[in-house]
């Protein structure tokens, strides 16, 4: 859902009061939650002096996102700071599925986590909602990964990593319901935008052909279509047409060659009996 989806449904003042509540750093909030080990071995002990980590793109969407945090506790991160537009790697839990921070896009480092019970309970947790853009899956059982791209649907699936299947252009990269229409990259792209013609053209010197379809209609008229709408139209494409020919080349030549050794087998039977 877009920002501009969220604005019609629960109006411009609610999103400008949130991020006013949000605005505020939370660098002294007791609530935030540790530091992940390998965030610290991306981005060293503090993310926020990191010069490989990024900040907001600007205040709206800081506080958009700040305002999808409130009301849960992080497990990993939590800090920020509004003047720098900082928002450290956070994870949060107790999400409950219809929150807004699960049914809007985050676009920031928010992860929030929804437990399960088994794998048939994250099918259908995925199958209950609208289809996503991307699944990504990570599990080192090959049959379980297969089960779970069988029995859901997405715009695309990537296993064991994020996000790297919008870098090939041999992959269409698009989503399926409300995540998006159409596919691009690459040949993908000429295909989505471009209009396939159908086009049929035939000879008028077969019109014979088609005097069962014309009127007065009788029944052996009616019997003689019935055939042919059973029986597939004929490919006269320039491949099946020398396989046609092909094959016909093939079937006379072990024609003939049968019939060589049929005579040759009979002028040895000949001889035979001559020889008596």
């Amino acid at each position: 859902m877009t920002l501009q989806g969220v604005r019609k449904e629960v109006g411009e003042p609610h999103i400008k009061e949130t991020g006013r509540r949000a605005g505020k750093s939370r660098e002294n909030n007791p609530e935030q939650g540790g530091q992940d080990p390998k965030a610290k071995e991306f981005y060293g002990a503090d993310p926020k002096c990191s010069p490989d980590y990024g900040r907001i793109i600007n205040t709206h969407h800081f506080n958009r996102v700040m305002g999808l945090m409130e009301g849960y506790t992080p497990v990993i991160g939590g800090q920020s700071d509004a003047s720098q537009r900082y928002i450290a790697p956070t994870v949060l839990k107790d999400v409950p599925p219809h929150s807004r921070l699960m049914q809007e896009e985050i676009f920031g480092p928010l992860l929030p986590i929804v437990a399960v019970s088994d794998m048939e309970d994250a099918i259908r947790f995925i199958n209950e909602r609208e289809k996503p853009l991307a699944l990504y899956i990570f599990c080192s059982d090959k049959k379980a990964a297969k089960k779970m791209i069988e029995e859901t649907s997405s715009g695309g699936v990537v296993v064991n990593d994020v996000m790297m299947h919008y870098t090939l252009s041999s992959l269409p990269f698009g989503g399926v319901g409300q995540s998006g229409m159409g596919r691009y990259h690459g040949k993908h792209t000429f295909d989505q935008l471009s209009h396939q013609r159908a086009c049929l053209i035939r000879s008028l010197g077969m019109e014979n052909v088609n005097l069962s379809r014309y009127p007065p209609q009788d029944r052996r008229r009616a019997r003689r279509v019935r055939m042919a709408l059973r029986a597939p139209l004929i490919d006269m494409s320039k491949r099946t047409f020398i396989w046609a020919v092909t094959a016909t080349v093939i079937g006379f030549g072990l024609f003939v060659a049968l019939m060589v050794i049929l005579l040759i087998a009979a002028g040895l039977n000949c001889t035979c009996w001559y020889w008596r």
